[in-house]
């Protein structure tokens, strides 16, 4: 049964009004005057430059010459104008082209007609003919041109700044909307306090920092920290991502920085929030094939504009990274980024505070308490936090409910630590094994002294191919483990495979999940914790682990030899072993308590962990708190 994982997203607050170009926001109004003066274009064409009366064939004019119905005529260079006697197709007016007939005035005097001649006015046409759309489209032009060049995005600005500025009046995020990081909240007060009130620290000689990274896992809420210091120090606030600075144009990034330092002075004092420092400012190496890349060279302006501008303006750089292992080492001299604040995961206390903020704007009923919740999702950052309250409210809607209360909370956290439920349905058998495997784990779990309570077991489908279960909740959040407390793990992972073992007399594909993170927990023991007496306190990995991301670790072999090899290996090999041996022990002496827990599971499909120590005949442990990824 596989490992389920949940990863919240998190969602900044804020807007952008100034120097931004909104989404939806209404055409210019120069287009519309252009499409204005293309209409009154058209108009004066027809009005001043059509020719008036119904337009009939040279011949048929001739015909009406000779029979004597025509009144008067009007020769002029290319057309003849004339009125009829008597009106026909209700029009006495008409129009023909002019062809050469220099007997043609003859017919008219012979037949007493009146005619006189018209010479043309040739500025007028030629004004609605071909110079006003030339100005028209001279216009069009430079108003492309300029939209090219402009701010806003045109292909003609990418050497421009991208930073959502924000002004003072509108960075609406404070202190107050920020929990679980009162550490990081304390450092970030002192620079909240120079830019209110700068001399308090220049009258005495002192420099306040040039930059301020904020470092710590995803979804901790660095980029809120960032703007609550923005809010209550009412100052402007630049706003872009490290990614912006890098584009396929040579050149392009640098400029980017030297426009952005030039606003930001421009508008000091205020706050330059760099978010995702790490895909700007990577450690730079040489390439084997030579060249310069083009994040090396903004990374180099960068370093510069940092040098270069003066701190006692009151422009603060800021920031956020969760990749401090990558960053080059001249960001984080002295005169640079010379403050590094920790925004790490909340405790307890911080998880409830943090719990409280987004449950003001949820109908919370009263049973709910939110100290048992915040102690039961150890592990969680804020954004997680903030997606449990939502998917709280949201499973209460589904259920036509009120009010959101303790339940849809439950459920909630089983949704984000163990998957959504899945209501499929299983063999006889397959619901067999399941059981007996989560009840493996759970024996295990709760036999073995100094591990945490099991909070519950399920064999009911979540997540992705977790056929089942098992979640057990520490008492207190926990920073450091010994070599029992990761043996006990060892054990306890190891439990649902020995349990098929022992009841069914055979081995399912279930345990894979269970046996990678073992080998893992035992390979991390003999090579990076120096918990293998064989082996002695050697680190043997050599590889950096990100600090705040479950990455997992290159491939490659550490710097030792062949026959160093075979000594981890056959370690691991011990590990695993002992453990393995350990949880058949235990359940070799339950035996018949691994069938009454998998029969009543099968019964009931999720177990409380209060009925499962009854069960087992155990004293409880005292209320549980956090919860921690569970046991399949």
């Amino acid at each position: 049964m596989q490992k389920p994982k949940g990863k919240p997203r998190f969602n900044p607050l804020g807007g952008d009004r100034r120097g931004q170009r909104q989404a939806g926001q209404r055409p210019s109004s120069s287009l519309w005057y252009g499409l204005a003066f293309l209409m009154l274009l058209g108009l004066a064409q027809v009005y001043f430059l059509t020719p008036t009366g119904r337009a009939i064939p040279y011949s048929e004019f001739k015909t009406l010459v000779k029979n004597g119905d025509v009144a008067e005529v009007t020769i002029g260079d290319q057309t003849v104008r004339g009125t009829l006697k008597q009106p026909r197709a209700g029009d006495a007016k008409f129009t023909t082209t002019r062809v050469e007939d220099p007997k043609l005035t003859e017919e008219l005097e012979a037949r007493g007609i009146k005619y006189t001649g018209e010479l043309a006015s040739k500025w007028l046409p030629d004004l609605l003919g071909w110079i006003v759309p030339l100005i028209f489209f001279i216009g069009i032009w430079g108003f492309f041109f300029r939209r090219m060049g402009g701010a806003e995005g045109g292909i003609m600005s990418f050497a421009r700044s991208r930073a959502k500025i924000y002004a003072d009046d509108e960075v609406q995020v404070r202190f107050t909307d920020v929990a679980g990081v009162d550490e990081a909240e304390d450092e970030l007060k002192e620079i909240v306090e120079f830019l209110k009130n700068p001399k308090k620290y220049t009258n005495l000689g002192g420099r306040i920092p040039k930059g301020v990274l904020l470092v710590g896992p995803p979804g901790t809420g660095k980029t809120l920290l960032a703007r609550a210091v923005a809010g209550e120090a009412k100052v402007p606030f630049f706003s872009l991502s490290g990614s912006e600075f890098v584009e396929m144009f040579v050149g392009v990034g640098a400029a980017r920085i030297r426009d952005l330092f030039q606003q930001a002075e421009a508008k000091a004092p205020c706050i330059v929030f760099i978010d995702e420092l790490d895909a700007l400012g990577k450690t730079r190496v040489q390439s084997p094939i030579g060249g310069h890349e083009e994040r090396e060279q903004t990374l180099n302006q960068l370093l510069a504009e940092m040098d270069g501008f003066d701190s006692r303006k009151g422009v603060i750089i800021m920031g956020a990274t969760n990749r401090p292992e990558v960053l080059d080492p001249a960001l984080l001299r002295p005169g640079r980024f010379d403050r590094q604040v920790l925004v790490d995961k909340p405790d307890v206390k911080g998880r409830e505070a943090i719990l409280r903020i987004h449950a003001k704007g949820v109908k919370v009923a009263p049973n709910v308490d939110l100290k048992i919740v915040a102690a039961r999702t150890a592990g969680f950052a804020g954004a997680d936090l903030a997606n449990l309250v939502n998917e709280a409210a949201l499973l209460a809607a589904r259920n036509d409910k009120t009010t959101v209360d303790m339940k849809d909370f439950e459920s909630a956290i089983d949704r984000l630590i163990a998957g959504l439920e899945k209501r499929r349905v299983m063999s006889t058998k397959d619901r067999e094994i399941v059981a007996y495997h989560e009840s493996g784990h759970a024996i295990v779990a709760t036999v073995m002294p100094g591990l945490d309570p099991v909070h519950k077991i399920s064999i009911v489908q979540r997540g992705f191919g977790a056929l089942g279960y098992t979640m057990q909740l520490p008492l207190e959040d926990r920073y450091l483990m010994t070599r029992g407390d990761l043996l006990s793990q060892l054990a306890v992972l190891l439990g649902g495979r020995t349990a098929e073992e022992i009841a069914l007399g055979e081995i399912s594909t279930g345990a894979q999940n269970d046996l990678q993170r073992a080998t893992d927990i035992a390979r991390a023991m003999v090579t990076e914790f120096g918990m293998s007496d064989a082996l002695g306190a050697i680190n043997y990995d050599g590889n950096k682990r990100a600090r705040f991301l479950d990455l997992p670790l290159p491939q490659e072999r550490g710097l030792y030899g062949e026959e160093t090899a075979q000594r981890i290996d056959a370690e691991i090999g011990r590990i695993l072993t002992d453990a393995h041996n350990t949880a058949r022990r235990i359940l070799s002496e339950s035996r018949d308590k691994l069938e009454t827990v998998a029969r009543r599971l099968l019964e009931v499909e999720v177990m409380e962990g209060a009925e499962l120590r009854s069960l087992l005949g155990v004293v409880p442990a005292a209320s549980p708190g956090a919860a921690p990824p569970p046991s399949s």
